[in-house]
């Protein structure tokens, strides 16, 4: 029982940190633009998945997607910028290198395909991030849609294999801004 209620806490807690706000979310006309999305608290982003569901507009996500922003890839809406990079690794409580339970199954669900198996082979348990470009992407899940035409868009990233020692640099850096300025870690990587 008391195991129950540890879960129960952790799932509890995960599900009131608020989002992280480094994503740059734009409506514009008939898109909507996900750009550099660092990912974020996992429950929040499936309700942001359900909210961009229910848009009715296309969502490109661009530039470098990673952490609790892939499950964003499977909407029946969205469509992966030709340039953008994908990265997943395991979801942790914040500033420790602890799995939560639960969570990786929770984004395991919205993965399909050669994603939904690297993800439960091991990157779901991953303390590194694991980069692929689009077209990787798309090659492990072929329902996956790259942009065309004019919903076409790329903004930096990384190169694929293993996220570049700057990246981890930059986001340590990006951590250690948000909490000199008060703000505790929000998200769960």
């Amino acid at each position: 029982m008391s195991q129950i209620r540890l879960i129960l806490t952790l799932l509890l807690s995960l599900a009131v940190l608020p989002a992280t706000g480094h994503a740059e979310i734009v409506e514009r006309g008939r898109f909507i633009d996900v750009d550099n999305h660092k990912g974020g608290n996992v429950l929040e982003t499936v309700q942001l998945r359900e909210r961009l569901a229910r848009s009715g507009k296309t969502v490109r996500i661009r530039g470098y997607c990673r952490s609790a922003c892939t499950i964003l890839t499977t909407l029946p809406n969205a469509c992966l910028g030709a340039k953008s990079r994908i990265g997943f690794h395991a979801p942790r409580i914040p500033n420790t290198q602890i799995i939560p339970p639960l969570v990786d199954q929770i984004m395991g669900n919205f993965y399909r395909g050669g994603i939904r198996d690297r993800w439960f082979g091991g990157w779901n348990r991953s303390m590194e991030m694991q980069v692929i470009t689009a077209q990787q992407y798309v090659r492990l899940d072929p329902q996956t849609k790259i942009c065309r035409g004019k919903q076409l868009g790329s903004l930096a990233q990384p190169p694929a294999g293993r996220e570049d020692p700057a990246d981890r640099h930059a986001a340590r850096r990006d951590h250690q801004a948000d909490r000199h300025q008060g703000h505790a870690d929000r998200h769960v990587r």
